[in-house]
């Protein structure tokens, strides 16, 4: 498959229960999962319709359980230094994980964290912007001035700004129906949570999904819709392990 540079490429689930974590996903989405080897740390994947959709990974260092997300590089090594050159912080040295591919972590200037993933037999996502699979990835930075240029030269984003008022600041890596992922600028949004990179699922019914979700034993959060908007009817709920999810489906205007 060919690759735009530092295109969303993975999405990955830590969760201190990924037993429950199968579960809920499994009944909301549709995903089973697909169980790895000590080989590979016992690294699980969600499978959509049989194709690789997110990592499971179990988290047993007591940090906040999380979604990541993965940009695509070339050379792993290279984009790890780019990132240190341009005033990111390495999380997680680059390191080859069997024949897969070779991933890192960095946090880029404003604090929000992403992974780097160098495909070699594994090119991570089979689809996105179908039903049940992510459809759009977001970075809410707090550090917008500085996060498009670091973007722009650690993962050689090719960038459009889409507006830059102080209502609404938002730049595109890549242009119009083209666009791949944006960079929003978070400042006096989201209750001055920290920076962190986002992706939403595309849903048939966003109104329907977070109904099930609740009864799954989801949680939903203040202010978080579901709401009509220019993209599509958007809705965030915290899953059980009360790790925030986007979902993302047809207005109903």
């Amino acid at each position: 498959m060919s690759r735009v540079p530092g295109e969303p490429i993975w999405i990955e689930l830590f969760t201190a229960d990924t037993d429950r974590a199968g579960a809920f996903y499994g009944d909301l989405f549709g995903w089973t999962v697909e169980e790895s080897g000590p080989e590979l740390g016992n690294y699980a994947l969600f499978l959509r319709d049989g194709e690789p959709i997110a990592g499971l990974m179990r988290n047993d260092i007591g940090v906040p359980d999380t979604w990541s997300v993965y940009l695509h590089s070339a050379d792993a090594v290279a984009t790890v230094a780019a990132a240190r050159a341009h005033g990111g912080q390495v999380v997680v040295e680059p390191m080859q994980v069997a024949d897969r591919g070779h991933m890192a972590v960095v946090a880029d200037p404003s604090g929000a964290s992403v992974g780097i993933w160098q495909p070699l037999e594994f090119d991570g996502l089979a689809t996105r912007g179908e039903d049940r699979a992510p459809s759009w990835f977001e970075l809410h930075t707090t550090g917008y001035a500085a996060a498009v240029p670091f973007y722009r030269a650690v993962f050689g984003w090719s960038t459009h700004e889409v507006s830059d008022s102080p209502e609404f600041r938002y730049t595109t890596l890549g242009k119009d129906d083209d666009a791949l992922a944006g960079i929003m600028d978070a400042t006096g949004h989201f209750d001055g949570q920290p920076s962190a990179w986002v992706f939403y699922v595309q849903v048939d019914d966003a109104d329907a999904t977070l109904a099930r979700a609740l009864d799954l034993g989801a949680r939903r959060l203040p202010d978080t819709g579901p709401h009509d908007t220019p993209y599509g009817r958007l809705a965030v709920l915290a899953d059980p392990a009360g790790v925030p999810l986007s979902l993302v489906g047809p207005n109903r205007g």
